[in-house]
């Protein structure tokens, strides 16, 4: 009895399942597999396999509609049952051979980046996972439905029937979406926000305050030890001292100055950058050679593989000065709002600058900006160019440019011809540069002037290269020649690349050299070709890059 009826309930499912919606559904499924930038997690990719696939089907279900709207004949019932049942059957042996050669394409992209291939039950995971998202999306779908019904009778008392059918989709629209939008969507970032908030203000119990009293968070600092942040705890307290350099050197040298300030320091943006800059007076960063305004990522870090780097290239006499604005991660600032972060960047550039520009030419450190990903968009929005044309500063280094960069966007738009748009050549390179992990900042033959700006990007880097338009046309950098890190077999379909890259953009994994991990080596290469640092020769450079590589493998 409970069998039958649950036949009954299946095929009632299934005769008010749209042929079409589960064709061109399956289409989309089936396309949702291949690869993309970088290897998808399982539920990843379940995810994007149910969006894909309701996609699909909403697309199939419209253009019934729309066919039955325009009355041009249809099948009787009888044959499009049949139809039906044909079209099921064609689309699981579709879906099934695509699910088995799946794990195969996303290992294929594994085995490229040098990582270990992915086992399991991915097939059956993912199909499981996509139905649920497509049921829950029916669901979700059948409700608006409704609403959209109530609405409509409920207008059709005072307008037109047609009209208020109209009314009644705007209506609905509007309220799913202020609910998605004003309520859930902004929740979950509150909730986000203050969830990173705590863990932020906790003291990780391995580091304790320096005793050094020209180090942030010391007794005698101007920054309490609390007001650093977890993050700042770590940068001003774990990067190399001037004995690790000097030992790797084999001369003396002094520890790099790091100054941090935490979003709890100050009430604003301009308190904090006030504080940074009187800390960083006191300990004596203007003294040195080379000063960088770093701009850290959205919870508020700083790549070590940068700033470890460069320390040594300029043998400890370097100081850095850096200010958090966000305890969010930066994909979700990213994608929640494309500017967050920029009063604070621009705060602490011109609070610093304007003591850099006021001090003697010959008495001052050379001056340098960095960024990387929510960073580099905001280091790059600091600064206006006509405020500082007439003291420039000496270059700026952005490592995995997000894709809401306008200057990023410009210059990638405006490439000199020839130049794919994964690694472009702007200008003959007199300004702009562009380097990846196979080509370094010196292959344009322009001479590059004393203002440079380079950017590091991978052009398997989601971060960078992800649009919204594709979801209806091929990006630039998919056309031929492609980026030697990215799949050959990936292709460009609509919708579903857009997904594709959207779940590589939140939770795509890549080793060092590849994806959105900016490798120590590659950095060494962008900083010796911006800021040339003195005493290095194309022999100790390779072995300075031997020497992060092999201290990577060893902390694996």
């Amino acid at each position: 009895m409970v069998i039958s009826k649950g036949r009954q309930r299946l095929r009632y499912v299934f005769r008010h399942l749209s042929g079409v919606g589960l064709v061109l559904g399956t289409l989309l499924f089936a396309f949702s597999l291949t690869p993309s930038l970088l290897p998808r997690p399982l539920v990843a990719q379940g995810v994007v396999s149910g969006l894909s696939f309701t996609a699909g089907y909403a697309l199939g279900v419209v253009l019934h509609w729309t066919w039955a709207y325009l009355h041009i004949p249809e099948p009787s019932l009888r044959v499009e049952r049949k139809i039906k049942w044909v079209a099921a059957a064609l689309c699981a042996v579709v879906a099934g051979l695509f699910l088995w050669q799946a794990s195969e394409w996303q290992n294929s992209i594994r085995t490229l980046m040098v990582m270990e291939p992915a086992s399991g039950t991915r097939p059956f995971s993912i199909a499981l996972i996509t139905l649920a998202i497509f049921a829950f999306m029916l669901l979700i779908a059948r409700l608006f439905k409704r609403t959209f019904r109530l609405l409509s009778r409920k207008m059709a008392h005072f307008v037109p029937r047609r009209v208020s059918y109209v009314l009644g989709t705007i209506a609905a629209v509007a309220l799913f979406w202020s609910v998605i939008e004003g309520v859930i969507f902004s929740l979950a970032l509150q909730a986000a926000d203050r969830s990173y908030q705590q863990v932020d203000e906790l003291i990780q119990d391995d580091l304790s305050p320096p005793n050094d009293a020209m180090k942030p968070g010391s007794a005698e600092s101007l920054i309490s030890w609390e007001a650093l942040g977890s993050r700042g705890r770590r940068f001003v307290t774990t990067g190399p001292s001037g004995a690790e350099i000097g030992n790797y050197l084999g001369e003396e040298a002094p520890d790099p100055v790091r100054v941090y300030v935490g979003l709890n320091a100050a009430e604003t943006p301009t308190e904090r950058a006030e504080l940074a800059l009187a800390e960083l007076i006191r300990v004596g960063g203007f003294a040195r050679s080379a000063l960088i305004i770093a701009t850290p990522t959205g919870r508020g870090w700083i790549d070590p593989a940068a700033q470890d780097t460069v320390e040594y290239l300029h043998r400890g006499d370097i100081a850095t000065i850096a200010a958090q604005y966000s305890y969010l991660p930066s994909h979700l600032s990213l994608v929640a709002e494309a500017e967050y972060g920029v009063e604070n960047a621009r705060a602490l550039f011109t609070t610093v600058y304007d003591y850099w520009t006021a001090l003697p030419s010959d008495q001052r450190p050379r001056l340098y900006l960095f960024g990387l990903s929510l960073g580099a968009l905001n280091s790059d929005l600091s600064f206006d160019l006509y405020d500082i044309i007439e003291d420039p500063f000496h270059g700026a280094l952005w490592s995995g440019p997000p894709f809401r960069s306008e200057t990023w966007r410009s210059v990638t738009s405006d490439r000199d011809a020839g130049s794919p748009a994964w690694l472009p050549t702007f200008r003959g390179g007199a300004v702009v540069r562009f380097m990846n992990q196979y080509q370094g900042l010196n292959a344009p033959e322009a001479h590059w002037g004393d203002f440079r700006i380079a950017y590091l990007q991978y052009a398997s880097d989601p971060i960078t290269f992800f649009e919204p338009a594709a979801f209806w046309r091929e990006p630039e950098w998919m056309r031929e020649p492609r980026g030697p890190d990215v799949s050959p077999d990936l292709r460009w379909y609509p919708v579903v690349t857009m997904l594709q890259l959207l779940a590589d953009l939140a939770t795509g994994t890549a080793p060092p050299g590849f994806g959105h991990e900016i490798a120590a080596e590659d950095y060494i290469d962008a900083w010796v070709a911006l800021s040339e640092p003195e005493g290095w020769n194309e022999e100790e450079v390779a072995l300075l890059r031997e020497h992060f590589t092999q201290a990577r493998e060893a902390s694996k």
